[in-house]
């Protein structure tokens, strides 16, 4: 039997959490630096003159936060191990560590074979270099000669479509478009390992379709052994061969995707709101989130939802650079497909227009009778669009749509995701003849509240 290519023993990962600014602020201006390095210079004046009072400028507490306990397993030659779990159970951090971007705390992993990985927008990326000077720069890292970058270059800018921007610096790029020359890049230089993080959520439906033909195609052809993590269980049964589940940094189990998906989300608990400490909002100096709800028709919090009735989704917001900034979400039923996505600047006429500075609540109202019954998955987004991408949390909140208890039946037959009653007209043909539809009979079908009407 031939010895695996990724072998990963007693893994951990330790972080330092220190406990300051309760204030809630999330990023320091230039008089908060000055501030702190004039208490530090205090600080040591007073040791000195009274050490008794060292007590007073004690550090601020600290704990410590394992991102990874005591993980190991192994993957051989050719397989692609679909990574899941929930947010924080330490998903990137391994893929990371795998990547040798960061250090691990204890354990060891050996690898064997050229890593290439895209972990975040903009990853392997020298800002101030052109898209063509990428592709040479990430191929030279990948220890490949210029002739060889060369037959695969025109291969590598077909299938990101980025040709008319290849010259301009990667800077000026949008999210999109840095995702994928970076899958371009990474899956034709012929790595013998591919890591891929949930990145490619960022990219549009048709893009991350040709992903995933890709990487099945590097998989069976190229015998080369695939690392991929994502929240798309759909995704992670059809394209991996074998998966593990991640919980509060350890292998919860490992074995065939159908399984591992199958646990994961009986696992799971459906939850109405969602709101992040001050420290830890998710987004960056432009934008944060503060929390996201799901309420019902009558405005209470909610995990589940009556198929017939109405609901709103929430978010709240707080954006600190005036910019044409959008917030909205995907909503995906719990196996990963893609039920639809909106953001809160849809249907305006000057959606480009930029926001001010300060706090905002952007409020989404489904229809009743939408969806159908089952769970899904609400993920929230920020960015400035065709320019970048600020925050996306998978998963944010998991509610489940039920039938009404009113409803006699288990079943009414429709099936799909979407379960509108539509409206329908019926009417005789005579003599074989078409019938047509006019404008008012359109007209009037939308104004019937019956959903079918009879001729």
């Amino acid at each position: 039997m031939s010895s695996p290519v990724i072998t990963v023993e007693n893994l951990g990962k330790r972080y330092r959490i220190r406990h300051e600014r309760q204030d809630g602020m999330r990023y320091k201006a230039l008089r908060d630096v000055l501030a702190d390095k004039t208490k530090g210079v205090a600080r040591r004046l007073w040791s000195v003159i009274r050490p008794t009072a060292r007590s007073a400028f004690r550090a601020p507490p600290s704990e410590d936060f394992w991102a990874l306990k005591d993980v190991s397993f192994e993957i051989q030659q050719g397989d692609v191990m679909g990574i899941i779990g929930r947010n924080g159970a330490g998903k990137s951090t391994l893929l990371k560590i795998l990547s040798r971007i960061t250090e691990p705390t204890r354990g060891r992993v050996r690898i064997h074979g050229r890593v290439g990985c895209l972990l975040e927008v903009g990853t392997g990326f020298h800002q101030e270099l052109t898209g063509r000077e990428n592709i040479f720069l990430n191929g030279a890292i990948l220890g490949m000669s210029r002739s060889e970058i060369k037959n695969r270059f025109d291969e590598i800018v077909a299938f990101s479509g980025v040709e008319k921007f290849l010259d301009t610096p990667v800077k000026r790029y949008s999210s999109g478009m840095s995702v994928r020359l970076a899958f371009a890049i990474a899956a034709h230089l012929e790595p013998e390992i591919l890591i891929v993080d949930e990145v490619l959520a960022v990219g549009d439906s048709q893009f991350q379709r040709k992903c995933m033909g890709k990487m099945r195609d590097v998989a069976s052809n190229q015998g080369s052994t695939i690392l991929f993590v994502s929240h798309n269980m759909g995704a992670v049964l059809s394209l991996c061969s074998t998966s593990i589940l991640l919980s509060a940094g350890r292998v919860e189990s490992q074995g065939k995707p159908s399984a591992i998906v199958s646990s994961y989300l009986k696992n799971r608990s459906l939850r109405s709101e969602q709101r992040w400490p001050a420290d830890r909002r998710p987004g960056d100096d432009v934008v944060r989130v503060e929390a996201v709800r799901l309420k019902d028709c009558a405005g209470e919090p909610t995990e589940e939802v009556d198929a017939e009735s109405g609901f709103s989704v929430e978010i709240d917001y707080e954006i600190y650079i005036r910019g044409p900034l959008q917030v909205g979400f995907r909503l995906a039923t719990n196996d990963g497909v893609i039920v639809l996505t909106s953001t809160d600047t849809d249907g305006l006429s000057d959606a480009g227009a930029p926001k001010a500075p300060g706090h905002y609540t952007a409020r989404c109202f489904f229809p009743g009778g939408l969806l159908a019954p089952q769970t899904y998955l609400l993920s929230i987004a920020a960015d400035e669009p065709n320019i970048r991408s600020h925050l996306l949390v998978d998963g944010a909140l998991e509610f489940a749509v039920r039938r009404p208890l009113t409803c006699t039946t288990v079943d009414d037959g429709r099936q799909g995701i979407i379960n509108p009653v539509l409206p329908w007209q019926i009417a005789p043909r005579p003599n074989g003849s078409s019938l047509s539809l006019t404008s008012s009979d359109w007209s009037h079908q939308n104004s019937e509240t019956s959903p079918v009407s009879r001729v």
